[in-house]
């Protein structure tokens, strides 16, 4: 089989729960191996649902199964000498680091950049935090709600309301997280890139707030330049938008002549659709209120598919609003092979999302089930790092591992 667009690209990761994971996820979907650092009472992410059959595990965690496929996972206590050696030898032969941890913390480790560069010149190293290493708010501690909101983005979300007395809300599950390990892996890539070239390794410095932030660069400058503060209003949309229908919700914009024509024709011209209430776009907009309640009564009597399908037909722009059991049983994703089975010895085989590309000459590997906690301590302590087998117990009860 052809080698992984990452292959032989060796990886430490020193993360927990979200961002740095997702991080280091994407890198080993790409082939890369990651060695996965827990401390010894393990990830928090094994805490934390959904949970196999709603059962609590900290082996059964989805969240954690799903961040950690194709990792090595070892256990070790920095805050031991024999933890912090076991640590700079695998650094050492490493190309890629990525730390999650407050800032300053690598720094009283002495495994900040600096050091660490001084026994890996090649190293790229990542940190990443809520608000970055430098500025006042750099010691800030932050869940995700706080950073997304800090972002901006919670003020926009959302979009589409026209009473702004309606309070902001935190996007579904944890996107500013996703997007901050996704900035991060194509930071990382970036300088590894420059670091095959040139020789020499770097420090990359990541905010979440920032990394937020770019989930709509458009919005964000417009007070900076325009003085507009864009808000969640509908922002000159006149109708449409998310609307219930029969089995859930379609979206649906326009705001052409023709695409209204093109609507009408398609549920069989309606008498309202007649009303000189809707003649033109200007009195549409007036009136976007008014279009948007007929229109829901008219969309109850049909399922999303149908609009979907018989949308794209007329050249209608109906989208559809699917739920996770929608895309789960989606033939699209059937079809190109999205979801893809991994065996744990916790779940037995469960299907999982695969990745959202194919290469046509490094594809990418099956991915491999989730690291129990320590699974790997002897495999890396012993065939890589020279440790007698016999060592390990006295690592354990010493508290390195």
């Amino acid at each position: 089989m052809p080698e992984s667009a990452l292959g032989g690209t060796r990886v430490v990761e020193l993360c927990q729960l979200v961002a740095g994971p997702y991080c280091t996820k994407l890198l080993s979907d790409l082939g890369a191996e990651v060695i996965k650092i827990e401390p010894p009472e393990g990830d928090p992410a094994r805490n934390l649902p959904p949970f196999f059959h709603d059962e609590p595990h900290p082996e059964g965690s989805g969240l954690f199964l799903y961040l950690n496929t194709s990792k090595q996972g070892i256990t070790l206590n920095l805050h031991t000498a024999t933890g912090k050696d076991i640590f700079l030898r695998l650094v050492k032969d490493a190309d890629i680091l990525v730390e999650d941890n407050p800032p300053g913390t690598m720094e009283k480790l002495g495994l900040d950049y600096d050091n660490l560069s001084k026994i890996n010149p090649r190293l790229v190293m990542a940190s990443i935090t809520p608000f970055g290493q430098t500025g006042p708010y750099r010691d800030y501690k932050a869940y995700h709600l706080n950073v997304f909101h800090g972002s901006g983005e919670g003020y926009l979300t959302p979009g589409g309301v026209e009473n702004m007395g309606r309070p902001p809300l935190k996007v579904g599950n944890l996107v500013g997280e996703y997007d901050s390990g996704l900035n991060a892996a194509i930071a990382i890539l970036g300088a590894l890139y420059h670091c095959r070239r040139s020789g020499s390794g770097q420090y990359i410095d990541i905010s979440k707030q920032e990394s937020v932030m770019s989930l709509n660069r458009l919005d964000m400058p417009r007070w900076a330049n325009e003085g507009n503060v864009i808000t969640r209003a509908k922002l000159g949309v006149p109708y449409g938008g998310a609307l219930p229908c029969r089995d859930g919700y379609t979206v649906f914009v326009t705001w052409e002549g023709e695409q209204w024509d093109k609507l009408v024709d398609f549920m069989g011209h309606p008498e309202w659709t007649h009303d000189d209430k809707f003649k033109d776009y200007a009195s549409r907009y007036e009136n976007g209120e008014l279009i948007n309640a007929l229109l829901t009564e008219w969309l109850m009597g049909h399922g999303k598919e149908e609009l979907y399908h018989g949308g794209q037909a007329a050249e209608v722009p109906f989208a559809m609003v699917y739920t996770p059991q929608d895309l789960a049983e989606s033939v699209q994703l059937r079809e190109r092979g999205f979801f893809t089975e991994v065996e744990h010895p916790r779940t037995g085989k469960v299907r999982y999302p695969g990745v959202p590309y194919n290469f046509s000459e490094t594809p990418a590997a099956a991915p491999r089930p989730a690291p129990l906690l320590g699974e790997h301590n002897e495999e890396i302590l012993t065939s890589r790092l020279g440790y007698a087998k016999d060592e390990l117990p006295r690592l354990g009860m010493a508290g390195v591992i």
